[in-house]
């Protein structure tokens, strides 16, 4: 069952967040088996108290497995460190199957 990674952002400097996590986590996601399904800035808080503003960053995984190998990668635990003072980042993890319709 596939695995979805979601992530919403309130990035402080947009540019350093792009220029060092974000360059640094896109080829880890692509080989620990992810795939972006959405990357946005500028979400619209409709209810609750986190996200006004934010980015979302949404990524699909072959299964949970998959999403915590690259979770819990020390590539990825280096790269995680470039958004330290940068980014405030809520993440979930959930499986679900696709809806077509």
């Amino acid at each position: 069952m596939p695995a979805y990674m979601i992530v919403t952002a309130k990035i402080a400097d947009r540019e350093r967040f792009l220029s060092g996590y974000a360059t640094a986590t896109a080829p880890l996601v692509a080989r620990f088996g992810g795939r972006y399904v959405l990357r946005g800035p500028g979400a619209s808080l409709l209810e609750g108290d986190f996200g006004d503003g934010a980015s979302m960053v949404i990524s699909e995984w072959p299964d949970k497995a998959a999403a915590l190998r690259f979770w819990n990668s020390p590539e990825y635990q280096q790269a995680k460190k470039l958004r330290e003072g940068v980014a405030q980042c809520q993440v979930l993890l959930i499986e679900g199957d696709k809806i077509n319709g």
